[in-house]
């Protein structure tokens, strides 16, 4: 029999009683033949509570006070167990208002749920935890659910409840710490945080770890949001990605950082929201022929500096654009615009913010407790716990989220390298070694390889992306044969040497030869994407075309050679926003784009250059069909290191189709250079970087030239080309 003591009343009163439901709720007190219960409610700005039974078998009247802070008792006789009621309250001032109980309502979750979260498998927890509307005999409401095991009380606090931790104290289910409650007739956008008490009586205030929608900074409650109310209209995208061999499809990048990509600027220079975004942005993006755009994180984050690199909601879109329908919007009318969306994502840290996961119960939860392996020293975050079943469950659960609920089709993860390394950006005896002696990170390992694993098993044909810049083995190759098996693994050590040659005075480039063709001894190592992405024009690295040497002009076509050369080399591809207007300041988070560079021809022109890069790209198989093995790959001259000029063919394997590049990476026109190919045939020149409509010097081979039975480089036949200054020209054979 459930009989209650005076203690109990007093750790209600008082916030501190670790199974309030056990207290609070229809209970029965009594049994055998004078079966009595007792209904028990803690409303403490209530004057007096009446019980509503609804059904007749129980007279209305008031409950008894058992304590003055609003504790107040109900004994009846003949209840019905699980029989829902509500009250009726009374303030001070004679207002009266109804609800039904919470604790009338038993638990919702299954012991196969907790089992599941327990291993670390329960990865649609999204599903339940967070906070969800359910319906339950009848009465719709909302379902809470937090995991915080070291916490000896866990209560929801809102407007709706005075943000008063002893009005919904939460029931914890046994050996896992997780907390959930129910509370009917809670309304969509209601804010509410989680508070905690501590083991040591501490409070902590938290924002939901599974919130689906945010306050916007400052503020920074979740927002109760119904998730189930969009209908979606990209089924054709979504079932033709389903049979796509991704990894052999053109892919070709627009990164955008959604708050600066484009402003209102005489409405005191306000965010476009996402809906505004989406059929901007689509247009734009389709226009150029990019196939894909990706998103500089999107989730939560209270510091605009950070660009969504410090997230502290994971399963929320940032409030700065919209709501989650809204984002919702945004990638439906991408899909149906025929563009993909990544993701950029960050499971490597999280802010400190005391408000989100740090501490969470008032312990190292999320974390890492010793700072030798929870601190990270470059960003002064802190480092996920990836050995923890729950962490890793939360993590991976976040990823199919976005992938599930958004359509989102690819993930890039962020700071792959500063996972892997126990010592990355640490000094000698600031770094605990794994259990063999070693540096490398297993648990941070294991996770990313069954991040991969559970990712592709439920959605085959997404993306998983690596940014990973150091010389680890396998980061693109399957798990099964020792991989960490993303798809795609960003070439950051490509990016790096061919600027530093681009930024190079032209007439020192011939010492620098070996820069360009370093990349392709490693290329087919890992399936790479190439990439010019935001790092590389912020924090005094200057924007890329502020990067080039040489006069005005020299700088236009040394980036036009250099994407030319870009989209020539074996790889997937990624260009940072900005990128095809010229921007000549770094970028900022803080201010658009600069659009009205349009005005001028030159920037006008690296626009074209770049719409036909894109459109030339998709329609020609050997540029994308066989990127990460050698088949489709094979030098003409890599040698030609006094002039700076490189020439390379590419391959498709599905057909006898290749494509002759060739790079001259100084402003000197060179004519009557010869080029050795495979096969007699008219080469057609299906793309000049020089051509005067890009702002060129219109300088070329007249739309091509005929292959002459003249043995060069290796090949038994050759070309006789002229070659612009500061060019890339591609040339296709065509069938006589």
């Amino acid at each position: 029999m459930n009989n209650l003591k005076k203690d109990d009343i007093l750790k209600i009163v008082h916030g501190d009683h670790p199974d309030p439901f056990r207290i609070l709720g229809l209970h029965q007190i009594a049994g055998g033949k004078k079966q009595t219960y007792a209904i028990r409610a803690f409303v403490p700005t209530a004057k007096e509570v009446t019980v509503i039974t609804g059904t007749g078998k129980t007279p209305n009247r008031p409950m008894q006070k058992l304590h003055d802070s609003g504790f107040f008792e109900l004994k009846i006789k003949d209840a019905e167990p699980n029989a829902v009621y509500k009250l009726q309250a009374t303030d001070f001032q004679g207002n009266p208002w109804e609800f039904y109980d919470p604790y009338a309502f038993p638990m919702l979750l299954s012991e196969f749920d907790i089992y599941l979260y327990g291993e670390g498998n329960f990865h649609q927890m999204y599903q339940k935890f967070g906070a969800h509307f359910i319906e339950f005999n009848g009465v719709r409401g909302v379902q809470f659910v937090v995991w915080a095991p070291n916490a000896a009380r866990v209560a929801v606090v809102g407007e709706f409840n005075g943000w008063d931790g002893r009005r919904h104290p939460m029931r914890q289910h046994p050996g896992i710490g997780v907390w959930e409650i129910f509370l009917p007739e809670l309304e969509e956008g209601a804010i509410y945080k989680y508070e905690l008490k501590t083991k040591q009586g501490q409070l902590r205030i938290k924002t939901d770890p599974v919130g689906f929608r945010s306050e916007i900074r400052p503020a920074n409650a979740s927002i109760v949001y119904d998730m189930n109310r969009y209908n979606w209209n990209d089924d054709a995208w979504m079932e033709s990605r389903k049979k796509s061999d991704v990894l052999h499809k053109p892919i070709s990048i627009y990164e955008v950082h959604l708050g600066s990509w484009k402003r209102v600027t005489d409405d005191n220079n306000r965010w476009l929201t996402y809906r505004e975004l989406a059929h901007d942005l689509a247009d734009y993006v389709k226009g150029l022929g990019f196939t894909h755009i990706e998103l500089m994180p999107i989730t939560e984050h209270p510091f605009d500096g950070s660009w969504g690199y410090q997230t502290t909601g994971y399963f929320a879109p940032t409030s700065r654009y919209g709501s989650p329908d809204d984002f919702k919007y945004f990638m439906d009318h991408m899909h149906q615009n025929g563009i993909g969306v990544i993701l950029d994502w960050v499971p490597a840290h999280f802010p400190k913010d005391d408000f989100g996961l740090r501490l969470f119960d008032g312990t190292a939860l999320y974390e890492h407790a010793d700072p030798r392996q929870g601190e990270h020293p470059d960003w002064g975050t802190l480092i996920f716990n990836y050995g923890r079943n729950e962490v890793r469950n939360f993590l991976i659960s976040n990823a199919l989220f976005w992938l599930d609920e958004y359509h989102i089709d690819g993930l890039r993860v962020d700071a792959v390298a500063s996972m892997l390394y126990l010592d990355y950006s640490r000094e000698d005896g600031d770094w605990i070694p794994n259990k063999y002696g070693g540096r490398e990170n297993l648990d941070a390992i294991d996770f990313l390889k069954r991040l991969n694993e559970t990712v592709y098993a439920d959605h085959p044909n997404v993306l998983m992306v690596a940014e990973e810049s150091t010389s680890w083995p396998g980061v693109s190759r399957p798990t099964y044969l020792g991989g960490l098996g993303f798809g795609l693994k960003w070439n950051m050590g490509w990016m790096n040497d061919f600027l530093e040659y681009i930024e190079k005075d032209t007439i020192h480039r011939r010492y620098h030869h070996d820069n360009l063709t370093f990349g392709l001894v490693y290329a087919f190592t890992e399936n790479f994407q190439l990439v010019l992405s935001h790092d590389e024009v912020v924090h005094g690295k200057r924007a890329l075309l502020d990067k080039m040497p040489g006069d005005l002009w020299q700088k236009f076509a040394n980036l036009r050679v250099s994407y030319g050369f870009m989209f020539g080399h074996p790889g997937k591809k990624l260009l940072f926003m900005g990128a095809e207007i010229g921007q000549w300041e770094e970028w900022t988070h803080a201010k658009s784009l600069d659009w009205h560079l349009f005005d001028f021809e030159l920037h006008q022109g690296l626009q074209h250059f770049v719409k036909d890069l894109n459109k030339l790209y998709k329609e020609t198989p050997a540029l994308w069909e066989d990127d990460f093995t050698p088949a489709g790959f094979q030098w003409i001259d890599f040698q030609d290191a006094d002039n700076s000029v490189l020439s390379f063919i590419r391959k498709a394997k599905s057909s006898d189709q290749f494509v002759v590049v060739v790079c001259n990476f100084t402003p000197v026109p060179r004519s009557g250079y010869r080029v050795g190919v495979p096969e007699l045939g008219y080469y057609e020149e299906i793309l000049n970087s020089d051509s005067s409509y890009y702002g060129g010097s219109n300088m070329g081979n007249n739309g091509g030239e005929h292959a002459q039975d003249w043995a060069h480089h290796g090949y038994s036949h050759s070309l006789n080309l002229t070659l612009p200054p500061l060019s890339t020209i591609i040339l296709k054979r065509i069938k006589t």
